[in-house]
């Protein structure tokens, strides 16, 4: 049996972090599903950036949509809701089959508007309508103005896919958010039935820690960090408040690992799968970790409810000067800043192949 499989049915679900009109088309993204138990895919700037400046899949598109008369922003969302859409289809009978569990792809908005909460509403229900797929996630990065946000998408009906999580307190943030949303639907009569996944990274960790802790600390931050989200989850699902919403009839917001990709040349290419498994999460993948972990991958056992020993971990990390909250802020930080690069990097890509087409 696959590590893959194993790890499925263990009870965590195994998400692609990458899209590309060659892995649609050539029938790559149907394997992956058919043979390495793989139930969604998620995406962002950075990836869609990669495949349409790698590729020449876009270019008809491109002089199409460019003959339309549509922005360049435009013409980047036609196309990734056009890829996302095929996706979302491939995925749909395992969405069915879970009762909308599993079976999700994920769309971002704009990283410009990851500081303005009312404009990334409009833009999260625009494209959730635009795309007419029920298992497609908006992606709403959970920075502090985010939070307003995803509370607002979560009330309109749009299911949430909160991105850029670092910390435990980054999580809660988004967990309430989630709930206020609920609780907000339950109030006016309406269904609490919409769903969400928390993003929290973790390879960004120990690459900002490398060079900075003792060897015997390298690669253990990120891991204990996603150990401590997932006490705290289990803790929002052990709450009065979160029994409340699900006595009306709401799902868990599932916390998902992302990031997952090792940055470590010293260390298994598959460092944070078997470490971070759990049921009733999510791992997103980077297309070679995820063939890295079907070929030599091993799980070896679940994250305990507490978190095993991540406290002690996160002291020790303490004492040889990491500041995890101040680190924690500035990997969020970062992680927007980046986002927003890839974005502009993607227009300016787009515009270029437009100039080229006319």
């Amino acid at each position: 049996m696959k590590a893959t499989e194993v790890l499925h049915n263990l009870g965590q679900s195994i998400w692609l972090d990458n899209i590309t009109r060659e892995l649609l088309d050539s029938g790559g993204l149907k394997r992956y599903i058919d043979d390495l138990s793989v139930t969604g895919l998620t995406s962002n700037p950075t990836i869609f950036d990669h495949a349409i400046t790698h590729s020449a899949s876009y270019d008809s598109d491109i002089r199409r949509l460019v003959g339309a008369g549509l922005s360049t922003e435009a013409l980047f969302f036609e196309m990734a809701v056009e890829d996302l859409s095929h996706a979302a289809d491939l995925f749909a009978p395992i969405n069915e089959r879970t009762a909308g569990v599993d079976g999700w792809v994920s769309l971002e908005v704009s990283p410009l508007l990851a500081y303005d909460a009312k404009a990334t509403v409009r833009e999260a229900k625009a494209l959730h309508d635009k795309a007419h797929r029920d298992n497609l996630f908006i992606k709403i990065p959970g920075t502090r103005e985010g939070g307003p946000a995803i509370e607002e998408a979560i009330f309109s009906g749009v299911p949430v896919n909160v991105t850029l999580l670092f910390t435990r307190d980054h999580y809660l943030a988004a967990a309430d958010a989630y709930m206020r949303g609920l609780e907000r639907r339950v109030e006016a009569g309406l269904s609490p039935d919409v769903r969400s996944v928390a993003s929290l990274f973790i390879s960004r960790w120990d690459k900002a820690t490398l060079d900075k802790v003792p060897a015997r600390d390298r690669d253990r931050l990120g891991i204990a960090i996603g150990q401590q989200a997932y006490a705290a989850y289990r803790g929002v699902l052990d709450s009065d408040r979160w029994q409340r919403l699900a006595n009306y009839g709401a799902r868990p917001q599932r916390l998902l690992f992302a990031s997952t990709g090792n940055k470590d040349p010293k260390a298994s290419d598959v460092l944070y799968i078997g470490a971070l498994a759990a049921p009733n999460t999510v791992n997103t993948m980077p297309e070679e970790t995820l063939l890295a972990f079907a070929e030599h991958g091993r799980v070896d056992g679940v994250i305990p409810r507490d978190g095993a020993d991540c406290e002690q971990v996160l002291v020790e990390f303490g004492r040889v000067g990491i500041d995890v909250a101040e680190l924690g802020a500035r990997l969020q930080a970062e992680g927007a800043k980046s986002f927003d690069d890839s974005w502009q990097d993607l227009m300016k890509a787009i515009e270029a192949k437009s100039k080229s087409s006319k």
